[in-house]
């Protein structure tokens, strides 16, 4: 979570604050997403991270190109159109983080949200009282018991219980976590049986999750033909094809400094290829 105004107001101010507090109106959707993504920093300390992060990415790269284009004997006015594109890109790229942090948490979530909610269900119908269920779950179970230890802590604060829920809900990205709750908290504010309700949700959530494995599982087939095609077929032949036409062309005179970044490129293609089959893989824990 996000620190209140009063912590935020003890922060300690970089010397690009005042560049992040330019910037921070322009992105007026990342507070939310560094509250879903639970990372506990407001929203004008992320971008002055992310403008320190790009200025020595940039660096970097721009030292890493001045090198590529002295090898290669290529005019170094090509460096000034470079630094824009790589400022830019490296900034896009570190402003991702909070989608990545969330989607993970969401992930975590979702993978142990049935057995968790199993384990309420359990507990309630052995007759367990509501608030020590919560207290039982909010261990042993991943991002799921943080969650419900949230809900324990404000609830010991006084917080209703119901009120408790929807606001530790309310910034939780699982929509099957917060089906869950609002679930149990309607229950709860109606005064219906918690554990039979609960269970009707989890067979729900069940049976969606087994839905998107079967999805995934059939969408892997043409991934991994595609993989095949042009992330080892293609690449292999390319590479001899070309190889040979350039050596012909050359007289003989075909270096190998030429294939190192092909090699380079095609490494990238396929580390890409892999991080989004990976990344579309639902893990759940049925």
């Amino acid at each position: 979570m996000t620190p209140n105004p009063k912590e935020a107001g003890k922060e300690k101010r970089g010397i690009f604050y005042p560049i992040a507090e330019f910037l921070a109106p322009r992105f007026p959707g990342l507070k939310k997403k560094l509250e879903l993504a639970d990372i506990p920093s407001t929203h004008t300390a992320f971008l002055e991270k992310v403008i320190g992060s790009t200025i020595i990415a940039s660096l970097l790269l721009l030292l890493l190109s001045f090198v590529f284009l002295t090898i290669y004997q290529i005019s170094l006015v090509w460096l000034l159109p470079l630094a824009l594109v790589i400022i830019l890109m490296a900034f896009n790229y570190f402003m991702l983080y909070p989608d990545a942090a969330l989607v993970k948490r969401k992930k975590e979530l979702d993978y142990e949200i049935i057995f968790a909610g199993r384990h309420i269900v359990i507990a309630l119908k052995s007759g367990m009282p509501l608030f020590e269920t919560f207290v039982g779950v909010s261990s042993g179970y991943g991002e799921v018991s943080k969650e419900f230890k949230k809900i324990v802590d404000k609830i010991i604060a006084g917080v209703p219980t119901t009120q408790a829920i929807r606001e530790v809900a309310q910034n939780n990205p699982s929509k099957y976590f917060v089906q869950m709750t609002m679930q149990i908290a309607n229950s709860v504010a109606s005064g219906a049986d918690v554990g039979d309700s609960l269970e009707a949700v989890l067979d729900q959530i069940s049976k969606e999750q087994i839905i998107q494995l079967k999805e995934y599982s059939q969408k892997l087939t043409p991934a991994v033909m595609f993989y095949m095609l042009f992330g080892i077929i293609v690449p292999s032949i390319g590479i001899v094809f070309a190889a040979a036409v350039l050596s012909f062309i050359s007289g003989g005179q075909f270096g190998s400094s030429i294939l190192i970044p092909i090699f380079l490129l095609i490494a990238i293609i396929q580390f890409l290829f892999l991080g989004m089959i990976e990344s579309s893989r639902p893990r759940y824990l049925l």
